[in-house]
């Protein structure tokens, strides 16, 4: 239910113009604007901004939406009352404004590079930045360059540059915006609009225009790099080089790579070399996700040469084998992991032990477990259920898509209610509950399979051993899309 301060803000936000605001009502006004879609009401607001800086994501990721919303015009809007207030500052540098900004926050916006849904954050503040930029160029060229001063001497007029805003953000690098993007980026400190990227994506590109826009990025902020799309292992050794300027980067994923190092030539082995010496001049890397990599029996040579231990790991369909999860037992990054995303790991193939062994050297650390899709039946988990029970500050454990009676689901959650840390489990659909036969495991992706009324009774059940232990703070779902939290950065 809305606060009597918020709905008096609605209120507000009904009519323009705004009537004079005290500071401490921009925030619940601005998010009262965004809620009811009004974006030349946020644009006022932000064109009289009374604070140096402006956290949109912290301001509107709690709000409810209506179905069509209209964000892109809302997020527009605000980036346009930062373009329309550098261009009023360099045309009337004695004018007297309200607007303090400084620096505007946008991380963790979601970028949707299609526009389809949301709209394209990276694009819009790349359009903006080189708006602003040639304005600026505008504006010098055409100003008056010389005026005479006291003593009749012609002089250089010393017009004072604006100090400018900067752009706290994460950035898609992707095929459809490249140009605009590495534009933006190579106006760089000369810009009154200046984009510092957080975390780094890139999709579609090739290795060379990803080295491109990484050159471009101010190295004391980056944090993170994501590859989502094939490289081979010698496009991946053009990129990593660029990597080592970046003092702060802690995260490192990788997708998708086209090449199979499961039986290695020559060549391969040198390549897997190379990558490995590039990884190990990243000093500050504390996460490493390969995901969709054909890594067979080669983790070792991937991972010798970093000298710190990782506190993350993810090899989400990587085919692991058992001589992999050895060496992870047997390294230094065992002891440190507090997240480790094996989905995709098939326990049936003998590497339900070496899993075993790897849990109780990561016991100590681990907040987050993703075991999904490992073909993980109720003798696996029985198995692997007093190693799991040692993890002590477990946080998060994904078990979704595996072969799992109703009653191995309910025996873990009461087995596991001592794990006082415990605060989300993403149990599969049970067997129990697909038909027509449920001994026959489909891998049902979709739930066509599933027996609606028979789920329905499976989750009554769960939820009132959850009421009759104590424990309704828990949060047990087959909901696999519902887990998008804990990523490395927010445990």
């Amino acid at each position: 239910m809305d606060s009597l301060l918020f709905l008096c803000a609605r209120r507000v936000v009904a009519k323009r113009p705004l009537p004079a605001l005290p500071s401490h009502l921009y925030h619940v006004v601005f998010q009262a604007a965004f809620q009811d879609g009004r974006p030349l009401v946020l644009q006022d607001l932000v064109a009289t901004w009374p604070f140096p800086e402006l956290h949109f994501l912290r301001l509107v990721e709690h709000l409810e939406l209506r179905w069509d919303h209209p964000f892109k015009d809302c997020v527009q809007a605000v980036i346009h009352a930062v373009v329309e207030q550098l261009r009023q500052e360099l045309e009337q540098p004695d004018s007297h404004s309200r607007c303090r900004l400084r620096v505007l926050d946008m991380m963790g916006v979601l970028d949707d590079p299609d526009e389809r849904s949301f709209c394209s954050i990276t694009k819009a503040l790349a359009t903006a930045c080189v708006e602003v930029s040639k304005h600026q160029q505008e504006f010098q060229t055409h100003r008056p360059k010389r005026h005479k001063g006291c003593s009749g001497v012609t002089t250089a007029a010393a017009a004072p540059q604006p100090p400018g805003v900067d752009v706290h953000t994460d950035l898609l690098g992707h095929r459809t915006y490249y140009e605009i993007l590495r534009d933006a980026l190579q106006i760089g400190a000369t810009g009154l609009l200046r984009l510092r990227c957080r975390e780094f994506e890139a999709q579609n590109i090739s290795a060379s225009e990803i080295v491109t826009l990484l050159d471009s990025l101010d190295p004391s902020f980056l944090r993170r790099v994501e590859l989502c799309f094939s490289l081979e292992l010698a496009e991946l050794s053009v990129i990593l080089p660029h990597l080592s300027r970046f003092p702060e980067l802690r995260s490192l994923k990788l997708q998708n790579s086209t090449e199979d190092v499961q039986d290695l030539i020559p060549e391969s082995a040198m390549r897997i070399r190379c990558v490995a010496r590039q990884l190990g001049m990243l000093s500050s890397l504390r996460e490493l996700s390969l995901r969709s990599t054909h890594l067979s029996g080669n983790l070792h040579q991937i991972l010798c040469d970093l000298q710190a231990p990782l506190e993350s790991l993810g090899f989400a369909s990587c085919f692991l084998v058992p001589a992999d999860l050895t060496f992870l037992s047997q390294s230094i990054h065992a002891p440190a992991l507090k997240r480790l995303d094996l989905r995709g790991l098939d326990v049936s193939e003998g590497l339900l032990e070496p899993l075993q062994l790897l849990l109780e050297k990561t016991s100590a650390s681990l907040l987050y477990l993703n075991l999904m899709g490992c073909c993980m039946a109720d003798s696996h988990l029985n198995a692997l259920l007093p190693t799991l029970l040692r993890c002590s500050r477990l946080r998060f454990l994904g078990l979704y898509h595996n072969p799992l009676s109703k009653a191995a689901i309910k025996d873990l959650l009461q087995k596991t209610l001592e794990l006082l840390d415990l605060q989300k489990v993403v149990y599969p659909i049970p067997m129990d509950c697909r038909e027509p036969d449920p001994s026959e495991f489909l891998w049902d992706f979709y739930g066509v399979f599933t027996d609606e009324q028979l789920l329905s009774a499976a989750e009554a059940e769960i939820s009132q051993l959850l009421v009759n232990s104590g424990r309704t703070d828990l949060d047990w779902t087959w909901d696999s899309d519902s887990h998008a939290a804990l990523d490395y950065f927010s445990l």
